[in-house]
Order: structure tokens, then sequence, then C-alpha cells
């Protein structure tokens, strides 16, 4: 199968992902505003909730078959083959674990049924997340590119028709369903006519052993993600009450929104610097300043320009009844640039096989999360998880940064000053913007914001004309 260079790929998914987030975001307006700041309290809590579980089922599996299919591309059939039989026997036990969680935290029956519905997406989404991190494996995410989009237009389809015909909240998680089911056919078709591979599943004891140990790390990790970024909707749960799950919810999904540009940049340069730890320090340390630059001159300046903006655009957006959400979304939306840069910080930390430093770096934060959502949800309701995770964000920006200094040697005060600039520009950008919403429309503010930023960091010298030949240059490379 043909490989994609590092800049191509990171294109490819980054696009698609952009235009995956764009309809989920619509699609998400649309059933808010809906089902209404409770409704979305429920639907958001399912959601939420069966998604700390799905690194359980997962297991870290999935960054193994990555890691190891870009390095060794012998081992995947007998990887993959593995995996599934593994998945297929603890997708029973997990679902049903979650089914018996619920029912004992005494949840209503209506959030007790969205639940087992959003455990059945999960698990279907875990299978596509393997047969789709083999291909990335292989360097190619065109055709995961092409799934993301296809199973969000098939859950807008089936979330607009029941919106239109008034039926039931639990249609909206059925939606995701149908997606998925749609996702996991799609992804296992592509595995087979692109990589000639059929998932049969096999129970190998020495493969399971091997391919435990590479995951561990990788499994604790992933577990600990998921609680520091579940857990919040959860402790609400209990804490307060919907109405907070759902202004918190409105707040969370447009900090982001935009996250995906991050996730875009992870497919990419994961496996590309897998490879490139084996074959060229130098290439590694390049791609890897290079990465960190591109996603801080993207996500400063939308966290500057969220803060001046969200007050005109909560409203307009969500209606009246989620206003309350306007602080929090002030706080979350500087979790974005931590956000951002962490990426590239574990995808390096993972590549390097320094995968259990990330893991404790990921612990301590899940922790520090826990314990300030438990302090602050009390007395600040959902504005506290806000801050919670701004500072758990924070902790795990420098961790990060401090872990990779010990294992690549990278131009840090060139990176400092470029910082510095790019934070300077989107800084008068933010000012601008504050000033001309109360005389314009935010849709008429957007562009000339960003207008002012683009001739900003041009000015600043922070992306020259040098930039742009260079990012041409490695869109038409052909090889990695």
């Amino acid at each position: 199968m043909k490989k994609l260079n590092l800049a191509k790929n990171t294109l490819i998914y980054t696009g698609a992902l952009s235009m995956q987030k764009v309809m989920s975001f619509l699609y998400f307006i649309v059933v808010a505003r809906a089902i209404g700041v409770d409704g979305t309290g429920k639907y958001s809590f399912a959601l939420s909730f069966t998604s700390i579980f799905a690194m359980f089922l997962d297991f870290g599996l999935t960054q193994v078959i990555i890691r190891e299919g870009a390095r060794n591309e012998e081992h995947s059939k007998r990887y993959l083959a593995n995996i599934i039989a593994f998945k297929l026997l603890a997708s029973i036990i997990i679902w049903s674990v979650i089914a018996l969680a619920v029912n004992l935290l005494n949840y209503p029956l209506i959030t007790r049924q969205l639940v087992y519905l959003s455990a059945l997406v999960m698990v279907l989404d875990s299978f596509s997340l393997t047969f789709y991190g083999l291909l990335r494996g292989h360097r190619n995410l065109q055709y995961e590119s092409l799934g993301v989009i296809l199973n969000q237009v098939m859950v807008i389809i089936v979330g607009v028709t029941a919106v239109v015909f008034h039926l039931s909240i639990l249609f909206f998680i059925v939606a995701y369903l149908i997606g998925s089911i749609f996702n996991l056919s799609f992804s296992l078709f592509t595995l087979n006519r692109k990589l000639k591979l059929t998932p049969w599943p096999q129970f190998n004891r020495a493969t399971l052993i091997e391919l435990f140990k590479l995951s561990l790390p990788f499994a604790i990790a992933g577990i600990f993600v998921r609680i520091y970024s579940a857990m919040d909707i959860v402790l609400l749960s209990k804490l307060a009450d919907d109405s907070a799950i759902g202004w918190y919810s409105a707040a969370y999904k447009v900090a982001f929104a935009l996250q995906f540009i991050g996730v875009g940049s992870l497919a990419g340069i994961y496996p590309a610097f897998s490879a490139y730890y084996v074959e060229s320090k130098t290439k590694l340390a390049e791609s890897f300043v290079k990465i960190l630059k591109y996603l801080t001159l993207v996500s400063l300046p939308l966290a500057v320009g969220v803060i001046a903006m969200a007050d005109k655009v909560i409203v307009p957006i969500f209606g009246h009844q989620y206003a309350g959400s306007v602080p929090a979304l002030q706080v979350l939306i500087l979790c974005l640039p931590f956000s951002f840069i962490c990426f590239p910080l574990g995808a390096m930390l993972n590549a390097s096989n320094k995968q259990h430093w990330n893991m404790w770096s990921l612990g301590l934060t899940a922790l520090i999360n826990l314990i300030l959502n438990l302090a602050l949800i009390p007395e600040f309701s959902y504005i506290g998880s806000a801050w919670a995770s701004l500072i758990s964000y924070i902790f795990l920006f420098a961790s990060g940064v401090y872990l990779v200094n010990k294992i690549l040697p990278y131009p840090k005060k060139t990176l400092l000053w470029n910082f510095i600039k790019i934070g300077a520009a989107a800084i008068i950008m933010g000012l601008v913007a504050d000033f001309l919403k109360f005389e314009l429309h935010f849709l008429l503010v957007i562009p000339i914001a960003a207008l002012v930023y683009l001739i900003l960091i041009y000015v600043f010298g922070v992306f020259r004309q040098a930039d742009w030949e260079e990012a041409k240059l490695m869109l038409l490379k052909k090889q990695l």
C-alpha cells in the first residue's frame, strides 16, 4: 500500500477531522437546542461515563499496533488476530460492568438506557480503532479520514431525523450507534482490500503476553487520560445536577471543538516519530520543533480569540438557556494551547520507548484533576471543574516538557522566543476583537481579527515566506 509523508498524512487527516468536527459541532448545537440544558446533561453524561471504560477495552493495543506496524510490518497479521480475540471477550465483560455500575449508582431509567446504548457504541468503535490503527502503522491515513467523515454523516442523518420527528432522547445515541456500525464495516472492508488482512480471532498465549507487556504503559496512560477527561462530568452528575453538566458540556464542546488540529497532527507524527527514532535522531528533532511551532501558531490565537468573543458567541449559537456556559468557556479555552502541545510531547515519549514516563505523567495529572474536582465542585459547581481542567493541563504540559528534555536535544531558546512573539500577536489580536465586538457582528469580527493576527506574525518574523515554501515542499515530497 502506498505510504504518504508526515506532512501529507497530517494534512489529510486534519482536513478530515476539520470537516468531521465542524459537522459534529453543528450537530451538537442542534441536539442541545432540541433537548435543553437538562437533556444535554444526561446525554453528555452517558457519553462521558462510557468513555472512561473505553481504554480498558482497547488496553493500549492500538498504540502498539501503530508503533510496531510502522517498524515491522510482518508482525501485523499475528498481532491483529490476537487483539481481535482479546477484544471479543473483553467487550462482553466490560459492557456488563458498565451496565452494573450505572445501576448500582442509582441513575434514573432514561440515563441508564442512554448509557447502555453508549456502551455499545464504545465497543464497536474500539474494533474500528484497531483496524484503522494498523492502517496508520503503514503510514496512510486517507481511508480513516474518509471513514471519519462518512461516520459523522450517518450520525447527522439519524440525529436530525430524531429532531424533526421529536423522537426520544435515546435516538440521539442510536445515531452514534448506526454511525459506528457503518464505520466498523468500512474499516474492516478497507483492511481486507488494502492490506489483504482478514481479522480472524486467534488466541496465542505467547503473542498475547508479548502484546500486553508492550501495551501496559499505553493502557495505564490511556486509563489516566480517560479519567481526567471524563471524570469531571461524572462527578458533576453526583455533586451538582444535570443543568450544571449541560452548561459545562456546551462550554467544553466549544473549547475543544478545535482540538482536532492537535489530534490530526498526532495521527501523522506518532508513526513518523516512531520511525525517525530508529532511523535518524536529527530528523526526529527537526520534526518535533516544527510541529511545536505550528501548533502554537494555531492554538494561542484561538484561545485568546474565544476569550474575547465568548459572551457574543454562546447565546446566539446555543440560545439564552446556555448563557451560563460563558464563564466556563473562558476558562476552558485556556486549556487548548497546552492540550495542543501535549500531543507531540506525549507522542515523542511513546515513540522513544519512554511510554512509562508518559504513563506516570498522565497518572499524576489524573490524580490532580480528581482532587481538584472533588475540592472545587461543591463550592464552585461547573466553574470549579473548568479550573480543575486548566490546572491539570498546565501540569501535564510542564511535566511533558521536562521529560522530553531528558531524551532529545532541541533549540529551546528559539522555541521560547517564538512563543513570546506568537503570544504578543495573539494578545493584540484579542484586544482588537474585544473592541470591535461591540461595534460589529461577531461573524465580521472573526475574519478581521484573523487578518490582524496573520499580519502580526509576519511582521514579528514568526512565519515568513521561507516557512510557506518549506510547508509546500513537505507536502509535495513523495517520501516520508
